[in-house]
C-alpha cells in the first residue's frame, strides 16, 4: 500500500531468505523509526525511506483519496529520503559494498532503495518477504530451536551470584544464554536497570532467536533458572519448557556473601534510597504495610546490610523455595557449588568445576 512507486522487478540473485542473513556488509531496515523500534533484525541499521509521519500521511491518502495520489506523494517523499541517505550514509561506501535491504513485506520500500543502490553499482540484495517473513520464521524457530540444545540450568537463591557465574562461564569458553541481560532486567520487583530500558517483547524474541541459532548443539548451554516473566517480558513457552526439564546445578553462598554481592549489583539503590522505597511499595500486599514501612526507614537510615539480609530471609528465600521444586525439579539431583567469596577468582574457580562436570 505505502509508496508503490513501481521499482523494477528483481532477479532471483537479488533476493535472499532469512536463512542467508550472514555475509552482508550491512543489513538495512528501511521501515519507519516506529516500526524499527518495535522490532528489527538484530544488528540492522534504520534508514527509513518514509518516517512515521510520512508513512501515516501516505496511508491516509491511500485510504481516503486514491492509490494514485498516495503513490505520487509517496514517490516524492521516498526519493527525497533516499537522496539524503545517499549523500550521508552511503557517501563513503566502496564499490564492493554489499547490503541486505528489507521493509515490511519485502516490496516497494526496500525495492526502491535497492534499485537505486544497484543502479549506482552496489550489489544490493532484498530480503524475501521482508520483516513479515522474518518475524514468522523467528516465532517458528523459537518453538523448535530449544529442543535441539542441551541446557544446564543454574539455580540458586537471590544474591548467590548467578549472573556473575554465567559471565565467568562465558569467559571460560562456555556457551551462555543470559536472559536477564537480553531482557535488561534482573527478574525481581527490584530488578529494573537504572541505565537500560527493557526492549519490547518482539525485539527480545529477536535477540533470543539470534543467540539460540548461534549455539553448537554438541555443547551445553548454561542459563539461569528464570521464571515466566522477566520484568514485563515473557520467556517464550518452548524455551521455558525446555529449561524446566533440563539438567541443573545449584549455586550456594552464605548470607554474608549474598548481601555483599547484592550491595554491589544494586549500588544505584544505595545512593537513591527513595527509589528503592518506591519499589518496596509493590510488596505491601505480600509483606504488609508495617514491615514495608520498617524496611523503607532502614533504607533511609543507610542500614543496608541489615535491610538486604531481611529482604533475603523474609521475602526472596521463601519465594525461591516455593518455586524451585515446582519449576525446576531436576535441581535436587544436580551438583551443588559453594561460592565462598564475592571475588572474581571465586567465580572463575566454580566455572571451571562446572565445565568439568558437564563436559
Amino acid at each position: 500500500m505505502l509508496c508503490d512507486i513501481g521499482s523494477p522487478p528483481t532477479r532471483p540473485s537479488e533476493i535472499v531468505g532469512i536463512e542467508r542473513l550472514d555475509g552482508f556488509d550491512e543489513i538495512i531496515d528501511v521501515r519507519s523509526p516506529g516500526e524499527f523500534a518495535e522490532d528489527h533484525i538484530p544488528g540492522a541499521l534504520n534508514l527509513p525511506v518514509l518516517d512515521d509521519e510520512e508513512r501515516a500521511r501516505v496511508g491516509t491518502l491511500y485510504k481516503q483519496v486514491s492509490a494514485f495520489e498516495a503513490k505520487k506523494i509517496g514517490a516524492a517523499l521516498v526519493s527525497r529520503n533516499i537522496a539524503r541517505h545517499l549523500e550521508t550514509h552511503f557517501a563513503d561506501k566502496p564499490k564492493k559494498y554489499r547490503p541486505l535491504v528489507y521493509c515490511w513485506r519485502g516490496g516497494n520500500r526496500s525495492g526502491s532503495l535497492a534499485h537505486v543502490l544497484r543502479a549506482i553499482g552496489w550489489p544490493a540484495v532484498q530480503l524475501d518477504g521482508g520483516y513479515k517473513a522474518y518475524r514468522k520464521a523467528v516465532m517458528a524457530e523459537l518453538a523448535t530451536l530449544p529442543g535441539r540444545l542441551r541446557f544446564v540450568v543454574v539455580c540458586g537463591r537471590t544474591g548467590s551470584g548467578k549472573s556473575r557465574f554465567l559471565s565467568a562461564l562465558r569467559a571460560a569458553g562456555a556457551q551462555v544464554l543470559d536472559l536477564e541481560d537480553l531482557a535488561a532486567h534482573k527478574g525481581s520487583v527490584l530488578g529494573g536497570l537504572p541505565d537500560r530500558p527493557q526492549p519490547g517483547q518482539k525485539y527480545f524474541e529477536s535477540l533470543l532467536w539470534r543467540q539460540l541459532r548461534g549455539f553448537d548443539p554438541a555443547r551445553p548451554v548454561f542459563v539461569e533458572s528464570e521464571s515466566k516473566k522477566i520484568g514485563r517480558l515473557h520467556t517464550p513457552d518452548g524455551l521455558l519448557a525446555r529449561m524446566r526439564s533440563a539438567e541443573c546445578l545449584t549455586l550456594e553462598a552464605d548470607l554474608s556473601t549474598r548481601v555483599a554481592l547484592l550491595k554491589q549489583e544494586y549500588a544505584h539503590f544505595l545512593t537513591q534510597p527513595e527509589r528503592l522505597n518506591r519499589q518496596l511499595d509493590c510488596l505491601v500486599d505480600l509483606q504488609g504495610r508495617e514491615r514495608i514501612a520498617r524496611w523503607q526507614q532502614m533504607a533511609r537510615n543507610g542500614q543496608w546490610d541489615e535491610l538486604v539480609a531481611e529482604l533475603l530471609v523474609e521475602h526472596y528465600d521463601p519465594a525461591y523455595n516455593r518455586s524451585l521444586g515446582r519449576n525446576y525439579p531436576q535441581a535436587a539431583q544436580g551438583p551443588q557449588l559453594h561460592l565462598d567469596s564475592p571475588r572474581p577468582e571465586a567465580f572463575r574457580a566454580l566455572s571451571h568445576k562446572a565445565l568439568q562436570h558437564f563436559a
